[in-house]
C-alpha cells in the first residue's frame, strides 16, 4: 500500500509539473512546486533550490521554509557547503550525518544542526552537461537517501530544467536569463509580501507564506500575482487570514 502511495504522489507530482509548464508558466511557481513535491514524496522535512543568475551567480529562488532559507543563504554567502559543492561539480552530494560531516564545511554543519536538520541531499539542476542550480533536501533524521529516492529527485529536477530551457537555439541563453531574472525579481516580492501578512496578521513568515501560497492556488493566481496584490493592497490578506496559526491549518 505504502509503494502504491508514493507511486500515486509521484505520478501527481510530474503532472503537477508538467501542468505548470504552459507557454506563459511563472517559474516561481514551477521551482516551489518542485521543492515542495521533493519533500512530502522523499519524506524530507524542507527543500530550497538555487538557480544561477544573470551575473553568473547563485540566488535562492524556492524554500519549502524559513529554516531552509537561512541554511542556503549561509551557503550562498560563504560560498561553501554540500549545495554549493553539488552546482559547482554538477554532481549529487549526499551528507547522511551533518553532526560528523567534519571540517569540509564548518559554518554549514553549524548552522544545519542549529537549524534541527541532521542530514542533507543535494541535486544538480542540469541538462546536456549545463548546470543551472541545485535542489536541496533537508532531514531530521540521520541517514542518506537510498538509490531510488535519489534518482527521483534528479528525475522531478530534470523535468523542471527542461521546463527552463523549453525553448532552445540560438535563443536559449537569452531566454535562461530572462526566466532566471524573472524569477529572482519574483522572489524578492514574495519576500515583501510575505512580511506584510506577517506584520498586519500576525503569522510566522511561514505562516504568512502558506497563507499566500493558499490565497493564489484559490483565486487561480501565480504566486507573482497574488504578492504583487498583497504589496499594492489590492487585497487585504491579512484581515482575511485572521488569528494567528490560521493560515497553516487552512493549507
Amino acid at each position: 500500500m505504502a509503494d502504491f502511495t508514493r507511486e500515486a504522489n509521484l505520478n501527481r507530482a510530474f503532472v503537477k509539473l508538467a501542468d505548470t509548464l504552459t507557454d506563459d508558466f511563472d517559474v516561481v511557481d514551477l521551482l516551489q512546486n518542485l521543492v515542495e513535491q521533493c519533500s512530502e514524496i522523499l519524506d524530507t522535512q524542507a527543500a530550497g533550490l538555487m538557480l544561477l543568475d544573470g551575473l553568473g551567480e547563485l540566488q535562492l529562488v524556492a524554500s519549502t521554509s524559513e529554516e531552509t532559507t537561512v541554511i542556503e543563504v549561509m551557503q550562498l554567502n560563504a560560498g561553501a557547503g554540500p549545495c554549493v559543492e553539488c552546482f559547482t561539480t554538477g554532481k549529487p552530494v549526499t551528507v547522511g550525518d551533518i553532526e560528523r560531516s567534519g571540517d569540509r564545511w564548518p559554518a554549514f554543519r553549524l548552522e544545519a544542526m542549529r537549524q534541527g536538520f541532521k542530514s542533507v541531499h543535494a541535486t544538480p539542476m542540469r541538462l546536456r552537461g549545463q548546470v543551472l542550480g541545485a535542489l536541496n533536501m533537508f532531514s531530521i533524521h540521520v541517514g542518506e537517501l537510498v538509490a531510488a529516492d535519489i534518482a527521483v529527485a534528479q528525475a522531478l529536477a530534470d523535468v523542471a530544467t527542461i521546463g527552463l530551457l523549453q525553448e532552445r537555439g540560438s535563443r536559449e541563453k537569452t531566454l535562461v536569463a530572462a526566466q532566471l531574472r524573472r524569477a529572482l525579481n519574483s522572489r524578492i516580492l514574495i519576500e515583501q509580501a510575505k512580511g506584510v501578512v506577517s506584520e498586519s496578521a500576525e503569522l510566522t513568515m511561514d505562516e504568512a507564506f502558506a497563507a499566500l501560497r493558499k490565497y493564489a492556488r484559490d483565486h487561480n493566481l501565480t504566486l507573482t500575482t497574488a504578492a504583487t496584490a498583497v504589496i499594492d493592497r489590492s487585497i487585504d490578506l491579512g484581515s482575511r487570514v485572521g488569528a494567528k496559526g490560521e493560515a497553516a491549518s487552512r493549507v
